[in-house]
């Protein structure tokens, strides 16, 4: 009768547990630590994830209601609590770099193109240069971006730029410039309620930090603390933002950062910057 409870396994006797119960925990235990470790990135998998989701974002971010006067009563409400905090100086800055044609139509392209310039081609170096750690800052940008979802619904932000009476100056409709989503022909196509959180400062923080953290020339770290500073003026002067819109986007790349951290062990910069090809023999057994 002791025969009848051992099995032969791979050629090797063990003896199984009662009901079979933990037999499946080291088991599962394996295919959940493979699930998280971080792995070699697949390029075609990359370009349909990253379209996918880019494209989910902004359906969902466009299907938001676009409620006006409560998006009014909140950029009122944030502009008073600038004044209190006294760090209300979007009116003088976007007056006062208006002023210099050349400065603030090139800020508007800016606005309009690097947004998905720079985070598109950070990804691209991240895959190629530190595939090990890519999987985790792709995390990291996509959840980021997910949880703006919630602030764009909960809590619709008219910009600096469509206050009545805020005298702010809308630059894109000033100097007719091209390609900007968020005034003038192109307008319809974008929630102009949905200031906050500011995604232009949460991408440009991850690219930022992302490229100062792994980045091994200087030139290169420091190209990655000035372009979130850049971008921050930048989003001011054209006002599409006010400053706490930002403080809105650095929380959600928190979030995001947190995320990676959750489910991977470690912030991204931390992990191996290559990734062994995987064990075919273990993934067989396992």
């Amino acid at each position: 009768m002791g025969d009848a409870n051992v099995r032969t396994v791979d050629g090797r006797t063990a003896t199984p547990p009662p009901h079979g119960g933990s037999a499946d925990r080291p088991l599962n235990g394996r295919r959940w630590a493979r699930l998280r470790a971080p792995r070699a990135p697949r390029l075609w998998f990359e370009i349909l994830l990253i379209a996918v989701s880019y494209w989910t974002y902004s359906l969902i971010r466009n299907a938001v209601p676009e409620q006006k006067a409560k998006a009014l009563r909140n950029s009122d409400w944030i502009w008073q609590a600038e004044h209190s905090l006294g760090i209300a100086v979007e009116h003088t800055v976007n007056h006062a770099v208006n002023s210099v044609t050349w400065l603030i139509v090139s800020m508007n392209y800016y606005y309009a193109t690097l947004h998905f310039i720079v985070t598109i081609g950070v990804l691209v170096w991240l895959y190629h240069w530190h595939p090990g750690r890519y999987a985790a800052a792709r995390l990291a940008l996509f959840a980021t971006t997910g949880v703006a979802l919630l602030g764009y619904y909960f809590y619709p932000l008219a910009p600096p730029r469509l206050m009545p009476g805020g005298g702010f100056v809308d630059t894109v409709v000033q100097h007719d410039t091209w390609g900007s989503m968020a005034s003038g022909n192109l307008a319809s196509m974008s929630n102009q309620y949905a200031a906050m959180p500011s995604m232009h400062i949460g991408w440009s923080l991850w690219c930022g930090i992302t490229v100062a953290l792994l980045a091994k020339p200087l030139w290169a770290r420091i190209l990655g603390v000035l372009y979130p500073t850049v971008t921050l003026l930048v989003i001011v002067s054209t006002a599409n933002h006010f400053w706490l819109d930002a403080v809105g986007g650095a929380l959600c790349l928190t979030f995001g950062f947190t995320v990676a951290l959750g489910w991977y062990g470690m912030l991204p910069h931390r992990l191996t910057r290559y990734v062994a090809a995987p064990d075919v023999n273990l993934l067989k057994t396992g």
